[in-house]
């Protein structure tokens, strides 16, 4: 009973971090969408993979895909998160800082 709580807990944990992720995604899209530009690219692929991270997440909690071996750490589902958390917290932050330093016509 105790792990279904827990699980329960990191399901929702995980479904309410996937509303401002997927927002930044669509976000992020329309933006990509007027103005195709290097910093727009970085926020696209940077909100991407922010909601890989999420996703990785629900799947680790529900127990999906389990030859990725979520949680374990040098696995595949580690690597996957890991790898995703460490572009999108990069390449969004750094898509928006350059969109903000482009000069204003």
């Amino acid at each position: 009973m105790l792990e279904f709580a827990a699980m329960k807990s990191q399901v929702t944990l995980a479904l309410v971090a996937l509303l401002p992720a997927s927002t930044l995604f669509v976000g992020s899209v329309v933006l990509f969408s007027t103005e195709k530009t290097l910093p727009s690219l970085l926020q696209v692929l940077g909100a991407g993979c922010l909601v890989i991270v999420v996703l990785a997440h629900i799947c680790e909690a529900l127990r999906l895909i389990p030859s990725l071996e979520w949680g374990r750490e040098r696995s595949v589902g580690h690597y996957l998160d890991l790898g995703s958390a460490v572009i999108g917290l990069t390449s969004f932050p750094l898509g928006y800082l350059l969109q903000m330093l482009k000069p204003r016509l």
